[in-house]
């Protein structure tokens, strides 16, 4: 199969116009449509589209290669248009794009994306790009395609590089979320770059038919370092002691001689395996906060799905008990056999919340030794375990067993559970690589396993005591505040404020484990819950106000904002702040601060008419469950449409 197999001549338009990107995303998915390659358009650009969010797929050179593997393809096909005036798309080096080819894959990798490798790597050579934008036909543009592919690729397949006898100085790997174009444009790039320094390279590429021209062990031992290009996991661990340098898979397309010096001059750190290899790139380093955040990130999303459905399942037991008329006491919530099953089957979900926190944020420190340290980190922080009682009594248990109560540690214990027994048991794992080889098949079957339940078990029982009396200072503050409306107002607003900053990132994320948080340990307190509506109304406004606002003030948006304006109403109304990114990534200066105005106001509204929240996720759909549920209505309104009225002065009108 060639490139000529996959592009037809109803699929070439020669010269054309186009007003914006999306205009030509429009009319080369029409193209594919004409050719009858596609079972569904809509579908098919719908995967376009969700490949351009995660970065164009503009490469410089006024070349785009857009492209989707999608269900909605028949057969695998390339669409392709000229356009002379050019048309901006985001291109890395700020040129407009004049030659843009669009790729419909289907979902099995086969021998098509072998072609398609070989239009990526193509496509790097500035003169025959040029040849085909001057193309005056589509016979033309086709046999210049031809031409150049029997040239490159005399025999069919792409041969390697060729070693010299001492084998390749320098290996590469490349790889894309999709694996079907910078993957091969990043390895044609470094390849080409290598043949011009008079550097032996080999290029490993992952695409979506998996691993071709793999390195050997070999090789790996005989080269001076290893590029790793790539915006997806590689497997990594045969690197093991070589030097690494990991980047993005841009820059191996755009900057593959510094890529190849970086080895070359012995600037790339050196690998091991039981850590990700640390990226030293100019603009790709990580620093202490962005190490913490990304570490608290993936304990928080492995935690947010018991908190989520844990809640709503106990807050559907208490609404089955106020519709029953049951006395709202301490057992509220299992006043009927229903109400008792959805509160049971959520508390064993909730319960889990802790653990799995501190164990995934261990497992992110010190990969999967690192999970057992923070699970029993986090249940040990739930229960409150000391040295003087292991047994985490509590009540008159520990009273008639004459011992000292238990101390839970809650929320923060759990944190310093996966953060520093994660650290500890990582400094234990270094410490351990200088033992006898012999042991190697022990260490994480054993030596890991009792000494990380050693340090997090002396840790914890240490610390819970400390702990508790920070988180019982805590909650106690909380509930005080509550009771002044000059200081439970403010902090409600803040927080709610907090979730509009950066509509899911750590400021959001904070806010929002903040009053989970005080939720779980105190589930029946008003405090909490009042907290705990404010935190979700401020998440739902921002997307609320920029619907009302592409409704109502139509003018101060573009076309495409307009349409997309009105999922933002669903969006917000479930409790998904993250529908306003796209509006805010494009007008951060207006959208951020009205966001963040309206959020507050229906904070602190919230917080002014007592509302309160038991579930702490749902949006809309868990209203019956909020008390005082008319005002809170009432709180979202106010702050939506005071949003939308800021957004209104800070956004100037369209032409």
């Amino acid at each position: 199969m060639r490139i000529t197999d996959l592009l037809k001549k109803q699929g070439i338009a020669l010269g054309v116009s186009a007003k914006d990107k999306s205009d030509a995303i429009d009319q080369l998915v029409a193209l594919h449509e004409k050719c009858g390659n596609l079972k569904d358009a809509g579908e098919y650009k719908e995967g376009i589209l969700k490949r351009e969010e995660m970065g164009t797929t503009a490469i410089g050179m006024e070349v785009a290669i857009p492209h989707a593997k999608s269900a909605a393809v028949k057969a695998p096909a390339l669409s392709a248009i000229t356009v002379p005036e050019g048309v901006n798309y985001d291109a890395p080096d700020g040129a407009d794009c004049k030659l843009i080819f669009m790729i419909a894959a289907t979902l099995d990798g086969d021998v098509h994306l072998e072609v398609l490798a070989r239009l990526m790597q193509m496509l790097m050579d500035t003169e025959f790009t040029s040849q085909l934008k001057a193309a005056k036909t589509a016979d033309e543009f086709l046999k210049i395609i031809d031409a150049k592919e029997a040239e490159k690729f005399p025999e069919e397949t792409a041969a390697p590089a060729k070693a010299s006898d001492g084998g390749y100085r320098v290996l590469a790997v490349t790889a894309c979320p999709t694996g079907i174009a910078h993957t091969y444009m990043a390895a044609e790039a470094l390849a080409k770059a290598g043949e011009d320094m008079g550097i032996t390279i080999k290029v490993e590429t992952n695409g979506s038919g998996g691993a071709k021209n793999v390195l050997t062990a070999e090789e790996i031992a005989n080269c001076d370092g290893i590029i790793i290009a790539a915006d997806k996991s590689v497997e990594t661990a045969r690197f093991d002691g070589k030097p690494v340098y990991s980047t993005k898979v841009a820059d191996g397309i755009h900057k593959p001689e510094e890529l190849i010096n970086k080895i070359v001059n012995g600037e790339a750190p050196v690998f091991h395996s039981d850590k990700k290899a640390e990226a030293a790139s100019s603009d790709g380093g990580e620093g202490i906060g962005r190490k913490l955040y990304k570490h608290l990130m993936n304990g928080v999303s492995h935690m947010l799905p018991f908190v989520v459905a844990g809640g709503i399942f106990i807050a559907i037991a208490f609404l089955i008990d106020s519709f029953s008329g049951v006395a709202q006491d301490g057992n509220f919530g299992t006043g009927t056999p229903v109400s008792a099953w959805f509160k049971n089957i959520g508390g064993v979900a909730f319960n889990f919340m802790l653990p799995v926190l501190a164990g995934f944020i261990a497992r992110s420190i010190a990969d999967r030794p690192g999970l057992l340290v923070g699970i029993v980190g986090g249940s040990l922080a739930a229960t409150g375990s000391t040295f003087a009682n292991p047994a985490a009594l509590t009540g008159d248990a520990a009273a008639a067993a004459h011992v000292e109560a238990a101390v839970p540690s809650g929320f923060l214990g759990a944190l310093l559970a996966g953060f520093i027994a994660g650290w500890l048991l990582k400094m234990v794992m270094k410490g351990c690589e200088k033992l006898p080889r012999a042991l190697e098949g022990i260490k994480p079957v054993l030596i890991f396993p009792l000494a990380g339940l050693g340090i997090v078990g002396v840790m914890m029982c240490a610390v819970n005591p400390f702990m508790g009396i920070i988180n019982t200072a805590m909650t106690n503050g909380v509930t005080a505040m509550s009771k002044n409306p000059a200081l439970i107002v403010p902090l409600c607003a803040l927080l709610a404020g907090m979730m509009a900053i950066d509509m899911g990132g750590p400021f959001n994320k904070a806010a929002y484990v903040t009053a989970a948080g005080l939720l779980a340990n105190n589930p029946n307190d008003s405090a909490s819950q009042m907290i705990m509506a404010a935190v979700m109304i401020g998440g739902m406004v921002p997307p609320i106000a920029i619907a009302l606002s592409t409704t109502i003030f139509r003018n101060r948006w573009t076309a495409e904002e307009r349409k997309s304006g009105p999922v933002n109403y669903i969006m917000g109304l479930s409790f998904i702040t993250e529908g306003a990114i796209p509006y805010a990534a494009g007008h951060p200066l207006q959208v951020i601060p009205s966001c963040i105005v309206g959020s507050a106001c229906a904070g602190a509204l919230s917080a002014l008419f007592q509302c309160t929240l038991r579930a702490p996720h749902g949006g809309i759909f868990v209203l019956p469950t909020i008390g005082n549920a008319l005002m809170y209505f009432l709180a979202l309104i106010i702050g939506s449409v005071a949003g939308m009225l800021l957004l209104a002065i800070l956004m100037k009108k369209k032409a």
